[in-house]
């Protein structure tokens, strides 16, 4: 087993999310004493957003890029690399204001690259990071689960399937901004959910 792990909260220190995210690998070591482990933080090692200069580097032939477009694309092609080479995927997300934190589009945004992550073809789109699993550590203030509001998970589920990624668990941390007592629970509840997403 290679596990990734990928804290995207804006917080380098004490996030909820990786707390849980901790938890996950934790587990997952324990079962798999071998697994080899890479750890990438997004609130240490932000990934540049995709804006114009970014399209121009990766729509230009990579013998026509300037320096500083090779730079660029080098950056999401690091990324590239690193989830090719791993087949286990811890996610750690928190949520603001309803939806993912820009640190994880950003490297969303870098994965998702057609013909080398997902191609094209005469019966539609192909995901072609196949064969990993994904576990999404989810930490929220209030509680979204199975509601209206919960916009996190029908959007991962669906970039991620696009990419090829359809073994995703999801462990939910809610009411983590309720007081002590829901924040517990909260708590509890994410064990509960790594129990039943490691069987």
């Amino acid at each position: 087993m290679n596990i990734l792990q990928i804290n995207a909260s804006a917080r380098r220190e004490g996030a909820n999310s990786t707390k849980v995210a901790n938890s996950v690998v934790e587990r997952l070591k324990a079962a798999h004493p071998a697994a080899t482990f890479t750890l990438r933080d997004l609130a240490v090692t932000p990934h540049p957003v995709l804006d114009e200069a970014a399209l121009g580097a990766l729509f230009t032939p990579a013998d026509q890029r300037t320096p500083e477009q090779a730079a660029r694309v080098a950056l999401d092609d690091a990324l590239i690399a690193e989830i090719q080479a791993h087949d286990t995927i811890v996610l750690g997300v928190p949520m603001y204001n309803f939806g993912v934190p820009v640190q994880l589009k950003a490297w969303i945004d870098a994965i998702a690259r057609a013909g080398t992550t997902f191609r094209y073809t005469a019966s539609g789109p192909e995901g072609l990071l196949k064969g990993k699993t994904v576990y999404v550590a989810l930490a929220r203030g209030g509680l979204y689960r199975d509601t209206p509001n919960d916009s996190q998970v029908p959007y991962l589920k669906a970039v991620l399937g696009f990419l090829g990624l359809t073994d995703v668990r999801f462990i939910y941390a809610e009411g983590l901004a309720m007081g002590p007592e829901a924040a517990a629970k909260g708590f509890a509840q994410a064990e509960a959910d790594l129990q039943a997403a490691l069987v």
